[in-house]
């Protein structure tokens, strides 16, 4: 998903005048082609994220369209207060895309893990679009998409990857369909190919999304049986109130699975991980298997 990125990066820098990269050093030996091309749009600051998200929203109230770019635990939750204020603040828009996601760099320690990313975006009013792709082959779309506008859009990119690639998933897209009123599972993101691994032979309508904000409501209406379940790459629950605003008139039971809550304090690698919190396919089937009891096809 990083080459993906950074081939459509380039790419916009090279035909819109209006793109412009800001980074913190992450990704920057990558970018030096552009960067000597563009050297005017292409900005690295060094390691100061915080001065990558003002230059940002700097650039964008100078109606550049700026795109910043590191790893989701410098991007967003070292820079929050300055996404608050000087972009969600001031009006602005710009395009954060991350690399890393909850435990890819789980080596690294706790320093690169960021779980909690996609709910610090739920605190901000400014109204994000958060997708989260689970395929290479969704980068370029949803850039571009986000390049051509002035919102502000958070893509946030992993190692983990499904398949096959839905570019246009972002509605609920019914991807397996079980028989009428069959509890509702859906997958964000690289979550897709654990959770059709996990519902093999129970009776369940699988749904697909990149895009949790705006989160499909309407989809969600029409599909939901009375049980709904959640499968998500980032924390637990982060989409638990989205789903309950949702179907507040609608008698449901819901299960939201994801990274969970406890600070696990080991190393290891993201199968690792995804193993510990619940997130491989045997992990998830158990999870499944208590919320649903004998469900089968």
């Amino acid at each position: 998903m990083r080459a993906a990125f950074i081939d459509a990066t380039t790419a916009l820098l090279d035909d819109d005048p209006r793109t412009a990269l800001v980074l913190a050093d992450i990704s920057a030996s990558q970018f030096a082609p552009a960067n000597t091309r563009h050297p005017e749009r292409v900005l690295n600051v060094g390691i100061r994220e915080q001065l990558m998200i003002g230059v940002a929203g700097g650039l964008a109230l100078t109606g550049l369209r700026p795109i910043a770019h590191s790893y989701a635990t410098f991007l967003v939750d070292r820079t929050y207060e300055q996404i608050k204020l000087d972009l969600d603040h001031q009006g602005v828009g710009a395009v954060l895309v991350s690399i890393g996601a909850s435990y890819d760099g789980s080596r690294e320690g706790r320093t690169h893990q960021s779980p909690g990313d996609v709910a610090l975006f739920d605190t901000l009013v400014g109204g994000w679009t958060v997708r989260v792709p689970g395929h290479p082959d969704e980068v370029a779309p949803l850039l571009r998409a986000a390049a051509t506008t002035d919102d502000p859009v958070y893509l946030r990119l992993g190692e983990q990857r499904n398949a096959q690639a839905y570019p246009d998933a972002d509605r609920l897209r019914v991807l397996r369909r079980g028989g009428a009123g069959a509890p509702l599972v859906v997958a964000v993101g690289p979550m897709l190919d654990p959770t059709l691994a996990a519902v093999e032979g129970l009776d369940v309508t699988v749904a697909y999304t990149h895009t949790p904000r705006p989160f499909d409501a309407a989809g969600l209406r029409a599909l939901a049986g009375t049980d709904v379940v959640l499968v998500e790459p980032y924390l637990a629950g982060t989409s638990s109130a989205v789903v309950g605003r949702a179907l507040a008139d609608v008698p449901h039971r819901l299960l939201t699975l994801g990274v969970g809550r406890a600070d696990l304090r080991r190393y290891g690698d993201p199968a690792d991980h995804a193993r510990w919190h619940g997130l491989d396919a045997e992990g998830l089937r158990r999870s499944l298997d208590a919320f649903l009891g004998s469900v089968r096809r």
